[in-house]
């Protein structure tokens, strides 16, 4: 089995405490990496990720969500995860979808509770965090007090070596700037988007081996219904191909996918066919479920 990196895609998972700005953060990698044009028409133009109905009532990310931004012709999948306590099981989930991760920390709160939550299960996932100390634009900043928080947070959660090694960001999505210092002059996010091409790992997996994908979340249309949506970690995928799905209880269906989808931007577009290290999402399985096991009917595992 032959494992081939690409260059040409990067999975991040986006985590943090609830509040410590996320949802501000990828609006702004929307914005000026061009994905997001200041003509569309978002209900609510600073949080344009949060979508759902009860999100925007509260103000919190509930559901993960998928978006994707081109830059430098590399498709950055940005998986937004909630940051609040009662949504731990959906981090946990999406976390496998990710190489690495963005883990955002308050320059004025510094770590918190779920700071702490969602930093175990990443390096649990032997996932390679990106520190992005994010607010500095806040008068009560205490950015040099806050990373030594965060270092000590790693080696309490008994970080690798590697994992201890993480690069640091300091940020302002509210402003939309990041750097690589402070001393630095506060100019536009690209310094974070560089970091992410140069830092988080490049997915890998063998494209002709029998296809693996795990459905990782869900989705709804009135039209096609359940959606499923999840990674490729082995082989590929096609409009109209013949797959086996393995359930919970191991129990194995034929089934046609119906439709495909690849991220972009703030939506989805058809795709005829992906490979191991993207993300999609695909219809034609009625009751596709989490955890479900997209295979080849030839070889299902």
């Amino acid at each position: 089995m032959t494992q081939i990196v690409r260059d040409d895609v990067r999975n991040v998972e986006l985590i943090a405490h609830v509040d410590h700005g996320k949802t501000t953060l990828v609006d702004q990698l929307l914005k000026q990496s061009g994905t997001f044009r200041s003509n569309q028409q978002i209900q609510n133009v600073e949080r344009i990720m949060d979508s759902n109905d009860q999100e925007r009532e509260r103000g919190i990310t509930i559901l993960a969500k998928n978006t994707a931004i081109n830059y430098k012709g590399v498709k950055i999948n940005i998986i937004d995860t909630p940051g609040h306590a009662d949504f731990g099981g959906e981090v946990e989930r999406v976390l496998k979808m990710a190489d690495g991760g963005l883990l955002l920390v308050d320059a004025a709160e510094g770590t918190m509770p779920q700071t702490r939550f969602v930093l175990r299960k990443a390096l649990g996932y032997n996932l390679r965090p990106l520190v992005v100390i994010n607010k500095i634009d806040r008068p009560e900043a205490r950015c040099a007090e806050v990373l030594n928080e965060v270092f000590d947070l790693f080696v309490e959660l008994n970080a690798t070596d590697e994992q201890l090694d993480f690069t640091v960001i300091y940020a302002s999505g509210r402003e939309g700037y990041a750097k690589l210092s402070l001393e630095e002059e506060n100019k536009d996010i690209t310094p974070l988007l560089d970091t992410i091409l140069h830092y988080i790992p490049k997915p890998s997996g063998d494209p002709n081996a029998p296809l693996q994908l795990q459905i990782t979340s869900l989705d709804y249309n009135d039209y096609v219904g359940r959606i499923g949506i999840g990674r490729i970690f082995m082989g590929s995928i096609n409009v109209g191909q013949q797959i086996t799905r393995i359930d919970k209880s191991n129990k194995q269906t034929v089934h046609k996918v119906v439709e495909l989808f690849t991220f972009t931007g703030l939506g989805r577009q058809a795709a005829k066919s992906a490979q191991a290290g993207d993300i999609v999402a695909l219809s034609g399985i009625g009751d596709i479920d989490i955890s479900d096991t997209i295979a080849s009917m030839e070889n299902p595992q």
